[in-house]
């Protein structure tokens, strides 16, 4: 299994309205395709600005085929498009079981 953990850092205060837009049009259809989400986690310490999505797949091939669906759903690139302008970073490590 990998797993992919994909931390996002957001404008000062662009956490809320993130997380509403994507309860609102966005996590139905990314969970949908990519399948299974491990967790959605909002940092209680730190970086407060930051959403971090766990993310697990067979394998890598997996994880860009579903990957590569979700770039061309138009729900979810809809849902792209409301929150771009709150995004100020994004990092992705993959993990492996040990």
């Amino acid at each position: 299994m990998i797993i992919e953990m994909r931390t996002y850092t957001l404008a000062p205060g662009g956490v809320k309205a993130y997380l509403d837009k994507y309860n609102e049009s966005g996590r139905a259809r990314q969970t949908e395709i990519l399948g299974n989400l491990l967790g959605l986690y909002q940092p209680q310490s730190g970086d407060l600005n930051q959403i971090i999505f766990l993310w697990g797949y067979k394998d890598m091939n997996e994880r860009e085929q579903r990957r590569a669906q979700l770039m061309k759903d138009p729900v979810f690139t809809g849902f792209r498009q409301a929150t771009r302008a709150l995004l100020l970073k994004q990092e992705n490590r993959f993990l492996s079981v040990a």
